[in-house]
């Protein structure tokens, strides 16, 4: 067995196979991956759900975590009413849960845990994790954050590199000892450059890096996509990709 590991983490796909696609084309064409994380919001707000989660469900070396727009597909939860109209939400997760059952998807969403750990071959302790340490939601972790919140958010994370998604946005900083990286998203980007973004983490006994890619894909085929299956969220999608496009 090597004593060398390439993980590869990627997280928000969020029913989008146009873009995961273009990211899993980049992983294979830069080394492939021994290991895959996989962390959370796989389905909702996106026009191809059951696509998305067909490329998901057969990747060789994956790991799922639990993302908060998972869990309101699942239970019927929603986001606080600061982030959108509740009523609007209802009709956005219900959409995908429709989807998703008439797929028989809802158990594979269903059977996913809410963090994932390694040991790197250095010694490394990795954590993987939608939002933050112990949460699939909240404010996640974020480049403007005072020391201060991130010590309430990751101060008893037990790892050394924890790896979240959740806010769309790629950061990569330290807080104490623990290097925090937001994997940005795979779809729907909520800053200036529209690319899907993740990570790998090259990794051996001497040490490890840790490198953020950023991927093209066919933004104007997810917003016809999303118009054609007549989502209630096609607007709020289109938007999105037409204020970053």
């Amino acid at each position: 067995m090597s004593d060398r590991l390439r993980l590869v983490a990627l997280s928000d796909v969020h029913g989008n196979p146009t873009a995961l696609d273009a990211v899993l084309v980049d992983v294979e064409r830069e080394g492939g991956a021994d290991m895959l994380w996989v962390l959370g919001d796989h389905a909702a707000l996106g026009p191809e759900p059951v696509q998305a989660l067909e490329t998901l469900a057969a990747l060789p070396h994956a790991t799922f975590t639990r993302g908060n727009t998972d869990r309101y597909v699942l239970t019927g939860d929603l986001p606080p009413p600061s982030i959108g109209d509740p009523v609007q939400s209802a009709a956005f997760f219900a959409w995908t849960r429709g989807v998703l059952t008439s797929g028989g998807w809802l158990d594979w969403l269903d059977a996913h845990q809410l963090h994932v750990r390694l040991t790197l071959p250095d010694g490394t302790r990795v954590l993987g994790v939608h939002a933050s340490p112990g949460r699939d939601d909240g404010v996640g972790i974020r480049a403007e954050q005072a020391e201060a919140e991130l010590e309430e958010l990751v101060g008893r994370c037990d790892a050394d590199l924890v790896l979240v998604g959740h806010t769309h946005m790629p950061v990569d900083r330290t807080h104490r000892d623990v290097r925090l990286v937001n994997l940005g998203s795979v779809s729907l980007p909520m800053r200036d450059d529209p690319r899907a973004t993740y990570a790998v983490v090259e990794a051996g006994p001497d040490g490890h890096t840790v490198e953020l890619r950023r991927v093209e894909y066919d933004y104007a085929r997810v917003v016809d996509a999303v118009g054609r299956v007549r989502a209630p969220f096609a607007d709020l999608v289109g938007g999105i990709y037409a204020a970053r496009a």
